[in-house]
């Protein structure tokens, strides 16, 4: 009798033992659920932030060229689009002056830096050759003039190639990264180094983001390139950067053919001094396939030299392709010439290439604080 009066008191505890820790297990599952969802859309608002990223906002949104090429990437991202371009083939090749940096101030970086090696560098100006200072004489004409002397672009491949002889590649890029900290003589508040365009920039970002690989192609001298990007906001590294080029040797191996001599442990490379190509024009389309060995599907330049290479680009290729033009019109912020960037405009409209505006598209070029003198 007394164990059948006790069984009802003690189901009642049980129950309620069973009912408290239930309770328990729903709130610590509730709990874990409110913060999974919670973490799944900080995810997702992550992931929409991310998409939601505008790379070009220094674009107007009015600039063609800005719709076109987002329109592009979206294209050939879409692994569903007809027009998807696997990783390993988005290949995007850049021109440097009127490109991504200042062309003419007052006229082109390497022509400035050759100038000042020859003529004014306190270790080098005494020891230039007749020749140099024959190319010195052309350079400073064309600084004050714009008229360039015939055969200009070979005889001052020659003359870098001469005058930087016997640098190794590091103290030659050093070189260059050092001058171009001095201030731009054409801007306030403007050093050579920093005188990249920033939309321009924000297009490598946007392209990198996307998965494509950049190339800079220039007819300026590989390893001026090479230091001025070195001291820029620009991150190439040094394997993607193609240009002019001169020949490379050990310190003693005088006339021999690289075929005859052997580098040893005692080697270094030096600057040989001897110019190879001028990296312009057709020159460019070689080589691309040469060095690179994959035809770009994006190629972006600013003048009638870069023209073969927009060509190659846009021609039988297998990927949708595209072809930029930068028209420098801007006659405020930069040193424009509206007479150039119609003519390259109208080439635009003749080779469905797309023209990019300076002064209609940008909202900034070197950015607020930088004037012209």
């Amino acid at each position: 009798m007394e164990n059948s009066k006790k069984s009802p008191v003690l189901w009642k505890i049980i129950s309620l033992v069973l009912a408290i820790a239930l309770v328990a297990v729903s709130s610590v599952f509730a709990v874990h659920l409110k913060s999974d969802k919670a973490n799944e859309a900080s995810e997702t608002t992550a992931e929409d932030s991310e998409t939601q990223v505008d790379y070009l906002s220094l674009w107007n949104d009015s600039a063609a060229a800005k719709t076109q090429l987002e329109s592009y990437i979206k294209a050939v991202t879409d692994e569903a689009s007809p027009d998807f371009i696997p990783v390993e083939n988005r290949i995007a090749v850049f021109d440097l002056d009127g490109t991504l940096a200042c062309e003419t101030d007052p006229c082109y970086f390497d022509h400035c830096i050759y100038y000042y090696r020859v003529m004014e560098d306190p270790a080098y100006k005494d020891k230039a050759s007749d020749f140099e200072k024959e190319v010195a004489a052309d350079v400073k004409q064309f600084m004050n003039t714009g008229v360039s002397v015939p055969d200009s672009m070979e005889r001052h491949g020659k003359a870098v190639a001469s005058a930087f002889s016997g640098f190794t590649p590091e103290e030659f890029v050093d070189y260059v990264a050092e001058y171009a900290k001095t201030p731009s003589p054409g801007y306030n508040n403007l050093t050579r180094a920093q005188a990249f365009y920033k939309p321009m920039l924000e297009v490598i970002d946007y392209l990198e983001a996307n998965e494509f690989k950049v190339y800079i192609v220039s007819g300026t001298d590989r390893f001026i390139v090479r230091g001025l990007v070195q001291a820029s906001p620009l991150d190439i590294p040094a394997s993607q950067i193609i240009g002019s080029d001169e020949n490379l040797v050990a310190p003693d191996q005088g006339d021999t053919d690289g075929l005859d001599y052997q580098f040893d442990e005692n080697d270094q490379l030096v600057m040989g001094g001897e110019f190879i190509v001028k990296n312009l024009d057709m020159n460019k389309v070689t080589v691309i396939q040469q060095e690179i060995g994959q035809q770009p599907v994006l190629s972006f330049g600013n003048s009638s030299s870069d023209s073969s290479m927009a060509q190659y680009t846009t021609t039988n290729n297998r990927y949708k392709a595209l072809a930029f033009m930068l028209c420098c019109d801007d006659t405020v912020r930069e040193n424009g010439n509206p007479e150039k960037a119609e003519k390259m405009a109208k080439s635009c409209d003749e080779n469905d290439w797309t023209a990019i505006s300076m002064k209609d598209d940008w909202k900034t070029i070197y950015g607020d604080n930088v004037t012209r003198k």
